[in-house]
């Protein structure tokens, strides 16, 4: 009998049950999305200049193209494997425990895998500024077989 490893059932569970609650559907950013995410607020206080959100997504789920003006984002990866790109680069395949820093006016995106859910903390300072989003048909190229990794 052949046994088949699965993807932990595309690490819904390990996603569900993280360390910080999952939060409710993503419906406030909803627009620049593409997919069903959710969103979880841990760090939102005027005193601090950032904010720091658990960031979850069904297989397939990514944001948009986006740039964070006078600022950053730091994205710590808790769960599921995940997907990041800068323009002009490479997509890099994310696991957890992957650590991902965008610099100040960089464009990127970063989302879930075709086949499993993802979360990542999210610590970002500035402004985003939302751009398109990333095409079915570059999303559909992406395969964790080809993947760079630098």
């Amino acid at each position: 009998m052949e046994v088949l490893f699965m993807n932990n059932n595309n690490n819904e569970n390990e996603v569900k049950n993280g360390l910080f609650p999952i939060g409710d559907e993503n419906l406030a950013f909803q627009k620049y999305f593409t997919g069903l995410t959710f969103h979880n607020s841990l760090v939102k206080d005027s005193n601090v200049n950032v904010t720091v959100s658990n960031v979850s997504f069904k297989p397939g789920s990514r944001n948009n193209w986006h740039i964070h003006h006078n600022g950053y984002q730091i994205l710590l990866v808790t769960g599921g494997e995940g997907w990041y790109q800068e323009e002009g680069k490479k997509a890099r395949l994310l696991h957890p425990g992957d650590v991902v820093i965008t610099l100040d006016g960089v464009k990127h995106w970063h989302g879930a895998t075709k086949d499993s859910w993802f979360s990542h903390i999210a610590i970002t300072a500035g402004t985003p500024i939302w751009e398109e989003p990333v095409s079915d048909a570059d999303y559909d190229q992406l395969s964790t077989e080809d993947v760079n990794n630098d």
